[in-house]
């Protein structure tokens, strides 16, 4: 029986795929085998020795301590994709609102509520609506820095909408570069982009590399009248920094996800309250992809989409599964199968991958009678955890 603990309010389809003969999930259980959550900040809470994985319900982990999990062997899996298309609908509204003065004329019909003769008032606003044309995105040119899940919908939305596209992406990966269109012009660097671009969307993840990358420095080489559009995190862009550039008219609209109190009472910036991924549908399937990953990991090793460890997968065959995390040196894979080979214990199949500092490796083999065999791996030094899968 596994124990999963959950943070937060798990949408129900997800917690539906964890088997009730095979998993106890509750938001008390003790000594989890694993946790699931959504926002819930885990950085104060002391884990469980016998926690194994973590699963973060959307595609942010800054709520996770990544670090202290991975020397503690534990996992941490996010769900990418998940949320995406709900994250696409909301950049193309915040697009429409920053450019056809939508917000603005809605407002405008609110303030003309003393008029009560219906002919008067569609003769008001005929004469009123110039103020709130604006302009249409066909023809614009949107720059997408981050192309990851979310950064290819959203450009593939764009070029559908017949706007030009221009992508920045220092670490796209090989499955993310073939998602892409060939559309999609490729920018130099970052600075480039903003130079060349109407709208500029930001979709990469919270983490030290990315903390205030828009900055005093980025936004001086912006076209002038641009319009920055942030559903991605807060801390990508510093708010001070875009205050100025909107005073000065380098950015003609801030479109966000994350208020500021530097953004109260300004008209050119729409401040959203963090609902890009908050509809039903993401919600579900964020929860249902975070249980079927762990759900995999516990019964087979196997791990899809880790922030912090190798995507690894190998098919079961008869017999028993061995699996084990490593600091990633030299000689620790040679060792565990020497006390394999001294403990008679023939292997079937393995895989071992490394991410970084970090080795994961899964080790299939004929059914042991030797209960040792783990206690000795565990032993084995820079071995950081391991288990038996029956």
């Amino acid at each position: 029986m596994y124990k999963i603990k959950t943070f937060n309010q798990i949408s129900s389809k997800g917690l539906e795929r964890f088997p009730r003969s095979n998993y106890e999930v509750s938001s008390d259980a003790s000594s989890p085998n694993a946790i699931l959550l959504r926002s819930h900040k885990l950085h104060n809470e002391v884990l469980d020795e016998s926690v194994l994985a973590i699963a973060r319900a959307g595609a942010g982990v800054n709520n996770v301590p990544v670090d202290d999990c991975s020397k503690q062997g534990v996992v941490v899996f996010n769900t990418p994709g998940a949320n995406a298309n709900a994250v696409k609908e909301l950049v193309l509204a915040g697009m429409l609102l920053s450019s056809r003065g939508i917000k603005a004329g809605i407002d405008h019909v609110s303030t003309l509520h003393n008029i009560t003769d219906a002919s008067e008032l569609h003769k008001t606003l005929e004469a009123q609506k110039k103020q709130f044309a604006g302009s249409e995105l066909k023809g614009k040119t949107l720059g997408i820095i981050g192309l990851g899940a979310i950064g290819s919908l959203v450009a593939d939305m764009a070029l559908a909408l017949g706007m030009k596209v221009v992508g920045f992406d220092p670490a796209l990966s090989i499955e993310a570069a073939w998602r892409l269109s060939s559309e999609v012009q490729r920018a130099e660097n970052m600075h480039a982009l903003l130079a060349k671009c109407d709208f500029v969307s930001l979709h990469v993840p919270a983490i030290k590399p990315t903390y205030h990358m828009i900055n005093a420095e980025a936004l001086s080489q912006a076209k002038r009248g641009m319009v920055l559009v942030n559903f991605a995190r807060e801390s990508i862009v510093d708010p001070e920094a875009v205050a100025k550039a909107l005073d000065i008219g380098t950015l003609a609209t801030y479109v966000c996800d994350f208020p500021e109190p530097v953004f109260y009472g300004r008209k050119d910036v729409i401040a959203m309250p963090h609902i890009g991924a908050s509809t039903a549908e993401a919600e579900e399937n964020c929860a249902m992809m975070a249980a079927d990953q762990l759900m995999d990991f516990l019964e087979n090793g196997n791990i899809k989409n880790s922030v912090n460890f190798p995507n690894v997968s190998l098919a079961r065959v008869d017999g028993q599964r061995i699996i084990f995390t490593n600091e990633n040196v030299p000689k620790v894979l040679g060792n565990v199968l020497s006390v394999l080979a001294d403990h008679e214990v023939n292997v079937i199949d393995m895989v071992n991958k490394s991410r970084g500092d970090l080795a994961y490796n899964i080790i299939d083999v004929e059914k042991m009678n030797n209960g040792d065999v783990i206690d000795a791996i565990n032993s084995i030094e820079h071995v950081t955890s391991v288990r038996l899968i029956p």
